[in-house]
């Protein structure tokens, strides 16, 4: 029962003396049952069975007693709970994740409210600042440099799964809003991905994060003796759109052409134009660009139902920010309102505007040259303005929303004008973490005395105002969408995924919003309810595939489309030798 040979130069046998008096050492390999107990995906520990152990080798390598596995989470959470810091929390999470991947989603499916803000925003922004620090020597993902240009189909196969449909990668310029953060920035796929197994059931031996280490400008990254990326300034020429290419290229012939891959946390430079040459080539998004502005437009739908407050189409919208969030959002609105209101884009952008670091994104400043090209569909002929606040005095919106991580931008000032204005102001701060937030939702529903509409990036408490009403904030978690659209590729079978697709998620994930929900202030449906949640629109993104056609593979559209979404979905509580 060992994987190892019985001859007589068999490394797993002892160390023993040799004729000269020294000691020949001998390496141990793996038996059945180590090898078993070694693979995170299958491994249960002491929830296995007593009576499947032996059939698995373990017996003796795991204490005898028989713990569920409803108890071994309840255990971990009494661990986890006394940990006095977010980052140990973190940490303590992916202890767990590298030994059984099976009790990790079991503790975030069982308690995903409560840890989702650890395993993904806020608390992952310090891990991944701390990344090189806390460096395990875990698999956890894969590393593809410029060192690497040439080799990377080689090197994929070194990967442990060769049945990947889900990958999400970043080349770590601009993780969150801390930066350039270089290799450091591999928190973002790993927690990325684990919430695409927490949130919508992607088996988690068919994830693959990914960080494409094209070097780092952050002077701290490159003066530190323990970083583990490259080190040396980030490639800006054309090594680096090779590796990019060479790179899908290489997913494409590994998993083949319907691999979903998602790009994450690249900055403003390539973001944009390498989503525009690569979204009619591979099934791949922007989460930055197209995820987050999904999520913010399901928030504004499901608005559109509370009394007096606006439709997207009566409203006027304000920007804090321009980058890739920021237009990515405003594009979707203008989409959304062209297809609602059957008028073309052009028209439906007439009344969002944008505010960057130069002041109010105008005509003007598009014909004087030098406006970033995705900012430009934006540049109408208005005054300029120098700022926010003046802009809101100008156009008098109804709804402002901030994506710029600019801490303190919606002031008591800004809300009280929109209090001002407005019967029912939209604030959306959408930064994060946390500490990026445009204001609190404590803050918006006190400077408006309640008014206002609120959504946010990061989690808030709810808040009690004096005179007793109570408001639950909704954050507009990207999970709400991503790990949705990644089912519902993997239904269809899908090659691509379109803007439309991310209209039909944002419009699935209004309609799962209940009426008491929003009469307490939240636009999304509880973080409990998320499985749920990303099933729904699982049918509508799959639905939509099949209606136009891409699909990889010529099979007849399932007749009960929810309930094949369902059956794809992994349960961490199923028995973990079943197949997949």
């Amino acid at each position: 029962r060992t994987m190892s040979s019985n001859s007589s130069n068999d490394p797993s046998r002892p160390s023993r003396r040799n004729r000269s008096g020294s000691v020949t050492h001998r390496y141990s390999r793996l038996t059945f049952g180590a090898y078993n107990a070694k693979d995170p995906v299958k491994y249960a520990g002491v929830s296995t069975p007593v009576e499947r152990r032996k059939a698995l080798g373990i017996r003796g390598l795991v204490p005898p007693a028989y713990v569920p596995l409803e108890l071994d989470v309840q255990r971990c959470m009494e661990q986890l709970r006394s940990k006095t810091s977010p980052l140990e929390k973190y940490i303590y999470l992916a202890s767990i994740q590298d030994v059984s991947e099976r009790l990790y989603y079991a503790i975030l499916v069982s308690h995903v409210t409560e840890i989702m803000p650890i395993v993904y925003t806020p608390t992952v922004g310090e891990a991944c600042e701390n990344f090189s620090r806390t460096y395990r020597g875990t698999l956890r993902g894969m590393y593809v440099s410029l060192q690497d240009a040439g080799s990377v189909r080689r090197i994929l196969d070194n990967w442990p799964s060769p049945h990947v449909t889900t990958i999400v990668v970043t080349d770590g310029e601009r993780i969150l809003g801390l930066g350039d953060l270089g290799v450091n920035g591999m928190g973002i796929p790993i927690g990325k991905l684990a919430l695409y197994t927490a949130c919508a059931g992607i088996h988690p031996a068919h994830v693959l994060p990914v960080v494409l280490d094209v070097g780092t400008n952050s002077e701290t990254n490159l003066n530190d003796p323990y970083y583990l990326g490259l080190k040396q300034k980030r490639e800006r020429g054309p090594a680096y759109d090779a590796l990019v290419e060479e790179f899908f290229l290489a997913c494409q012939d590994k998993f083949g052409a319907d691999v979903l891959i998602q790009f994450e946390d690249f900055g403003n430079l390539n973001a944009f134009r390498l989503l525009e040459q690569w979204k009619d080539r591979a099934c791949t998004f922007n989460d930055d660009i197209q995820g987050t502005a999904s999520v913010a437009l399901g928030g504004l739908l499901a608005s559109e139902r509370i009394p007096g407050c606006k439709t997207l189409s009566e409203h006027t919208f304000l920007f804090s920010g321009a980058g890739e969030a920021g237009t990515g959002i405003a594009e979707l609105i203008a989409y959304a309102i062209s297809i609602e209101k059957d008028v073309s884009l052009e028209e439906a952008r007439q009344n969002i505007f944008l505010v960057d670091s130069k002041g109010l994104v105008t005509k003007k400043r598009l014909d004087a040259g030098g406006l970033q090209h995705h900012k430009q569909s934006f540049a109408h002929d208005v005054e300029e303005c120098s700022n926010f606040k003046a802009a809101i005095d100008l156009l008098k919106p109804s709804a402002i929303i901030g994506v710029s991580a600019m801490p303190g931008t919606f002031d008591q000032e800004v809300c009280e004008k929109m209090a001002a204005l407005n019967e029912r102001p939209m604030i959306a701060a959408l930064s994060n973490p946390t500490s990026k937030a445009e204001c609190t939702a404590e803050q918006a529903y006190t400077w408006t005395n309640g008014k206002c509409i609120f959504s946010s990036g990061s989690p808030f408490a709810p808040v009690t105002l004096p005179d007793g009403r109570r408001f639950v904030p909704g954050q507009g978690n990207n999970a709400y969408i991503f790990p949705g659209i990644g089912l519902g590729h993997l239904a269809a079978a899908a090659t691509r995924i379109t803007d439309h697709d991310m209209y039909v998620a944002a419009k699935t994930l209004s309609e799962q919003v209940s009426e008491d929900e929003l009469a307490s202030g939240s636009l999304y449906p509880p973080l409990s309810r998320i499985r749920e949640v990303s099933a729904h629109i699982a049918v509508a993104v799959a639905n939509h595939a099949y209606d136009t056609g891409v699909v990889a593979i010529a099979e007849d559209k399932p007749e009960d489309m929810y309930a094949h979404v369902k059956s794809l979905m992994y349960d961490p509580f199923e028995d973990p030798f079943a197949a997949h």
